[in-house]
């Protein structure tokens, strides 16, 4: 969801990047090591790389790719590819999963990714449910799904990549982006990789799919910045009652936000609460996605439901109520609540059942996040509202 004050590992984190890293060993890692320079296409002049290259490499019967033009493979039908990523410390590669459902006849190219958290499990299933819907032979145009962009924090189904590079590090996967090929670590050279030769080559448009973090649940919501009018006109399809504003100099280095700079326009869906699947979510997500695809003439059909005549609630910031006891936190409000400043949100008990801290905010607008955990320490967030900030002054920087 929002950035995190730091990457500083605790005992309790530092025990879960070791699982993942053992995990890692048990992971998508085959073929031959080849150097990630090995093979590139050549570049645009935007520095995107063009034109699909094969490994040689087969995995479970899927082809690898190392750089994909969607526009190369056979119109009319779904393919399932890996694309190589970045190297393991054991000089193999992640692995990660491409599914191009490219149409019989031309059209736009919509790009549908999830995964860049370990634990957002919703907004895997989400654009997993879209592809299943779509037949390319009755499709004008193309898309793409990359579910897994974060393999090493799925692995563990954690929230950030465990990296390896100078001791135990956990790596915010949505912090990186466009990434850099030859960047100091190996998360940034892995964004830079898929960002340059998968993703940015094949979008007319694209749709980042998240979640709230774990222990911390969110409403449905979409990020984007409504003065952007193909953004706009996304954000509208979708029957979600509240949309974070966020102009792209607030929330840096993202990757709805790294398309932006390229010209793609995309916005970033947020799906409830990680680890689980909130099936009702789901669907109000799956039915916007395809009326974007509608919008875009890539599938025939009439729109589902969109925002038109819903009271859409649009903050450009959120307030963070942050814990500041240790004990168990009793909610006193619900998401989607609306609220005003001073209103107590939630009340926090010691192991004696006595409160020790109650807590209001700050800001009138509307709940859009709460702890899912029970019990929290001091520093947690325990509540978001969604609000509007007289003026912006740069980056918004959110506790998780």
């Amino acid at each position: 969801m929002a950035n995190e004050n730091g990457e500083g590992v605790d005992r309790r984190d530092f025990m879960l990047a070791s699982a993942a890293a053992i995990g890692a060993a048990a992971a998508l890692i085959a073929g031959p090591a080849q150097a990630q320079t090995a093979d590139a296409p050549a570049s645009t002049e935007t520095g995107a790389k063009t034109g699909t290259v094969y490994t040689g490499d087969v995995i479970g019967g899927k082809k690898v790719i190392s750089s994909l033009d969607v526009n190369e493979l056979e119109a009319g039908q779904k393919q399932h590819l890996y694309f190589q990523g970045v190297e393991t410390p054991t000089g193999q590669h992640w692995y990660v999963s491409v599914t191009v459902a490219r149409g019989a006849k031309p059209g736009k190219r919509v790009v549908l990714t999830s995964g860049v958290h370990g634990d957002e499990m919703s907004s895997i299933h989400t654009v997993h449910t879209v592809m299943n819907q779509l037949d390319p032979a009755k499709m004008s145009g193309t898309v793409m799904a990359v579910t897994d962009i974060s393999r090493p924090a799925l692995e563990s189904m954690q929230r950030r990549w465990p990296n390896q590079g100078r001791g135990i590090d956990l790596i915010d996967g949505n912090r990186i982006w466009p990434g850099n090929e030859n960047g100091p670590t190996a998360p940034s050279r892995h964004t830079g990789l898929l960002f340059n030769r998968l993703l940015r080559p094949n979008a007319d448009a694209a749709i980042d799919f998240h979640t709230g973090t774990t222990g911390f649940e969110v409403t449905a919501f979409n990020i984007g910045e409504v003065d952007r009018p193909e953004v706009k006109a996304m954000l509208d399809l979708y029957p979600v009652s509240q949309i974070l504003n966020m102009p792209k100099a607030a929330y840096p280095t993202v990757l709805h936000n790294a398309f932006i700079d390229a010209g793609i326009p995309a916005i970033a869906p947020e799906i409830g609460a990680a680890r689980v699947l909130n099936h009702e979510m789901i669907a109000l997500f799956v039915e916007g996605t395809m009326n974007v695809l509608k919008h875009y003439g890539i599938v025939d059909g009439p729109m589902g439901r969109t925002a038109k005549g819903m009271a859409v609630f649009v903050g450009n910031s959120g307030f963070p109520v942050l814990a500041t006891a240790g004990g168990i936190v009793e909610h006193l409000v619900k998401l989607n609540d609306k609220v005003v400043p001073g209103q107590k949100v939630a009340i926090q008990r010691n192991s004696f059942g006595e409160v020790v801290a109650e807590y209001t905010t700050g800001v009138a607008g509307e709940i859009s996040g709460l702890r899912s955990d029970a019990m929290s320490e001091p520093g947690n967030p325990l509540v978001f509202v969604l609000f509007n900030k007289p003026t912006q002054d740069g980056v918004e920087t959110y506790p998780e």
